[in-house]
């Protein structure tokens, strides 16, 4: 399993997550540059995820909806903020109605996505920050571990196929 770690820090506000993939860098880096395979792995494998808008640029906006098992939706976006291909990206990442108005009653994170080389794969770690130790506290509630660690864990298929 790719994750290795996760960390959340009420103090902080902070969740991280590294996970190590036997894959070089620019192949991690197609996985979120490509709407069609970051579907395959945002999301948990019980709520596959479909991207309806991708523009992974600075200033630019992803939507995308999970599907859960009884055909529920649950819709987010990302407002992308810097973008270092293929190194980095930032972006604030929040929830939203199924038409992709944020839903302000829930939490807005952001997010700091790194690839780096190690161990002739890539390291990465995804940092995600809170308004406030309540708004961490909720989504850690929500189940966000449990629900990244299963989507992430899907990049190692995804990148040998």
């Amino acid at each position: 399993m790719p994750v290795t770690d996760v960390q959340h820090d009420l103090d902080n506000l902070t969740l991280a997550i590294t996970a190590d993939f036997a894959a070089p860098v620019e192949r991690i880096w197609q996985v979120y540059a490509d709407p069609r395979q970051l579907e395959k792995v945002w999301g948990p494998p019980t709520h596959p995820a479909t991207v309806v808008d991708h523009d992974l640029t600075p200033g630019g906006r992803v939507t995308y909806y999970m599907t859960g098992p009884e055909g529920d939706k649950h819709a987010g976006y990302w407002l992308v903020t810097a973008v270092d291909e293929p190194r980095s990206f930032s972006f604030d990442d929040g929830f939203a109605d199924l038409d992709f108005n944020p839903n302000p009653a829930l939490p807005v994170s952001k997010n700091v996505y790194t690839f780096t080389a190690h161990n002739g794969g890539t390291r990465a770690t995804y940092v995600g920050r809170y308004a406030s130790a309540e708004a961490l506290q909720q989504v850690l509630d929500m189940g966000i571990v449990e629900g990244a660690t299963s989507a992430i864990n899907q990049i190692d298929d995804l990148v040998a196929s």
